[in-house]
């Protein structure tokens, strides 16, 4: 059983478009009455809105901030602090604003709140770097800790791309090393990976051009779960190698991180190998090392340190400062591996893979990916890209063999035999996989306000029989009688008057028409029109539950894997009204079986619902004999 000890960092997050305008706010939060405020140099315009957005609690400005926190730059912000008499500092920038933040927070007890342009993703740590005589050094303290961030991408939407490449390499670089760090957890794992995701996402939007501002406050929640992870899981080889050439050559700090990672993950990789598996299935590639060195290659960031500044002679001495004081890391820190390590940085080289094998896989992965480099829509070029990184991730990851491989051909092959029509194997394929449900979720999700949404299915006709109001659908089929009375509105309640609504279920025997030749059909489907209040009416029978096909591949599956082919028992709706969202959906009968076990994983807890039993007269006056259901509904449309 794992044990572990975990200190949640208590600073506050605002996070979301806009949140600039709430600084004074979070200021007066924190009982705060005299804040100066902290900007980076030729970011002043932000400086500007935040003293603009403070009004009369700014009481100061400081725009002198440093890379590397220089104790003498700090000195000179102090007297400014204490010359205007501040309560609290309030600081706009990269990473250079917030170490000075913090330099001043630790020295007085000011309180913080940081508004990051950039991935530095220091602002929720507790940990502070300065430099003083050509030496950084770095530190921890809770007083280092703000108290407050507010995170608006707004702020980091105009970075520049090779800034925000390098920031978020940087933030990435702490996500990694909090993996293999003596203090890892599993809630720092958590973190972690979810952070190595997502900001590998944004890179590669990055790379491809297609970054926007959702792609940026991705980049700006990655950095935020990544320092998070580095403020908790501490430091090791890659942060003390960055600290010590940054600060002892004057090397720019998110740079040098870019350069230096995927170097110190590859001197680390034998030694830690469980953590560079999930690195590496999380970027969806063969190895971590070389998959972060080809991410910052196709974004175009900095490989070298030579392309930084850092002179040849002064690698001896960087190995001199790396290896003098000891500190944890999972590969022992030897002069030899040192020098290699930084003098592959230094060149710009594609670190060593783990293993011969995921080298070889990994350069194949990368000529795979450049061969979509000329693909007209960057949509279809980043979904190929990451589609091959994964599928030979996997082939790698579970060491796959020809013969398993060409199952999944035959597999693949007999599905496509037996597809036709009225049989998509391939749609029962992504259903019961859960794929359908999973697009279904992304696509249609989005609007809490609206009716759940729900797969399509196999059996959808296009251009099903128009039918007027009342209809019976069944055609007289057996089953027991079931009264449809629904009512389509917009999210404010409003009718949809002359809605096209299509209908289609199976009947009592679990078969839908297409699957039955001899039936006269089409029958037990149809489209509908609402009427001027919204409102449909029509007859069916209960829907029961049935099995998909199991005659084919798919069955195969589903029987190897000891899992049954039913659904739940419902009844399908596909509703087009011009002016809306589509909506594709299901209605589920409670009380049905396998609702906890639906073979596609369409049930959704609010698309069950009652069907009534009833006895007696009908709405319609239609003559039933016996039990008969009812079913009442209102679906909600957005309108577009």
């Amino acid at each position: 059983m794992t044990r572990f000890e975990y200190t949640a960092q208590p600073a506050r997050i605002v996070f979301g478009p806009g949140r600039l305008d709430d600084v004074a706010a979070e200021v007066a939060r924190l009982g705060r009455t005299r804040a100066l405020v902290l900007a980076t140099p030729g970011r002043a315009a932000f400086g500007d809105r935040v003293e603009k957005a403070l009004g009369d609690l700014a009481v100061g400005r400081f725009d002198g901030t440093a890379m590397h926190t220089p104790v003498e730059v700090t000195v000179r912000a102090l007297e400014e602090l204490q010359r205007v008499d501040a309560d609290c500092v309030v600081a706009v920038g990269g990473g250079s604003a917030t170490g000075l933040a913090k330099a001043l927070a630790v020295r007085t007890g000011v309180d913080q709140v940081i508004l990051p342009t950039t991935y530095a993703g220091s602002e929720v740590t507790a940990l502070l770097g300065e430099t003083e005589n050509g030496r950084k050094t770095t530190r921890t303290d809770p007083a280092i800790l703000p108290e407050t961030v507010i995170y608006d991408p707004e702020l980091s939407a105009d970075l520049p791309r090779p800034i925000a490449v390098t920031s978020a390499v940087n933030a990435l670089a702490h996500a990694v090393e909090a993996l293999y760090s003596p203090d890892a957890n599993p809630v720092v794992d958590s973190l972690a990976l979810d952070a190595v995701e997502v900001l590998a996402a944004g890179l590669r939007r990055l790379a491809d051009g297609t970054d926007d501002l959702d792609a940026r406050s991705d980049l700006l929640r990655g950095a935020w779960l990544a320092g998070t992870c580095l403020g908790v899981a501490g430091m090791g080889l890659h942060h003390k190698l960055c600290h010590t050439l940054g600060g002892s050559f004057d090397l720019p700090h998110a740079s040098t991180h870019t350069v230096v990672l995927p170097q110190a993950m590859a001197y680390n990789a034998d030694a830690a190998p469980e953590a560079m598996a999930r690195i590496a299935a999380r970027l969806g590639v063969p190895d971590a090392p070389t998959g972060v060195y080809d991410l910052v290659v196709a974004a175009g960031g900095p490989t070298s340190l030579r392309e930084l500044g850092m002179p040849e002679d002064g690698l001896d001495r960087a190995v001199e400062l790396a290896t003098a004081r000891p500190y944890p890391n999972p590969a022992p820190l030897t002069r030899e591996g040192m020098t290699e390590l930084l003098r592959r940085a230094w060149a710009g080289e594609r670190p060593p893979s783990g293993a011969p094998l995921a080298s070889a896989v990994a350069e194949l992965t990368d000529r795979v990916r450049r061969s979509f480099d000329a693909t007209a829509n960057p949509r279809l070029a980043g979904l190929l890209a990451d589609l091959v990184g994964r599928l030979h991730g996997f082939a790698l990851d579970h060491d796959l063999r020809q013969d398993e491989w060409q199952t999944a051909i035959d597999f693949l092959t007999r599905a496509g035999h037996i597809t036709t029509d009225v049989r998509q194997e391939f749609v029962l394929l992504s259903d019961t996989l859960g794929v359908s449900s999973a697009v279904d979720l992304l696509t249609n999700s989005r609007t809490p306000e609206t009716t759940s949404s729900a797969v399509l299915g196999p059996f959808y006709v296009e251009g099903p029989p128009e039918l007027a109001q009342g209809t019976d659908i069944s055609a007289g089929l057996p089953g027991t009688p079931l009264h449809v009375d629904v009512t389509v509105t917009d999210t404010d309640g409003q009718p949809v008057p002359d809605a096209p609504v299509d209908v289609w279920q199976s009947n009592e025997d679990g078969f839908y028409d297409v699957q039955l030749p001899d039936l006269d059909g089409p029958v037990l489907r149809g489209r509908l029109r609402t009427d001027a209040d919204g409102r449909l009416r029509f007859w069916s029978i209960l829907p029961s539950e049935y099995p998909i096909p199991a005659d084919g591949p798919v069955g195969a599956m589903l029987t190897a894997t000891g899992r049954h082919p039913y659904r739940a028992p419902h009844l399908h709706f596909l509703i087009d009204a011009p002016g809306h969202q589509q909506l594709i959906t299901q209605l589920f009968v409670r009380g049905g079986r396998y609702l906890d076990s639906d073979a596609v994983f369409g049930v959704k807890e609010d698309l069950v619902v009652d069907f009534v039993p009833r006895t007696g007269p009908t709405p319609d006056g239609r003559d039933v004999d016996g039990e008969w259901r009812e079913l009442e509904f209102t679906f909600r449309l957005r309108r577009l």
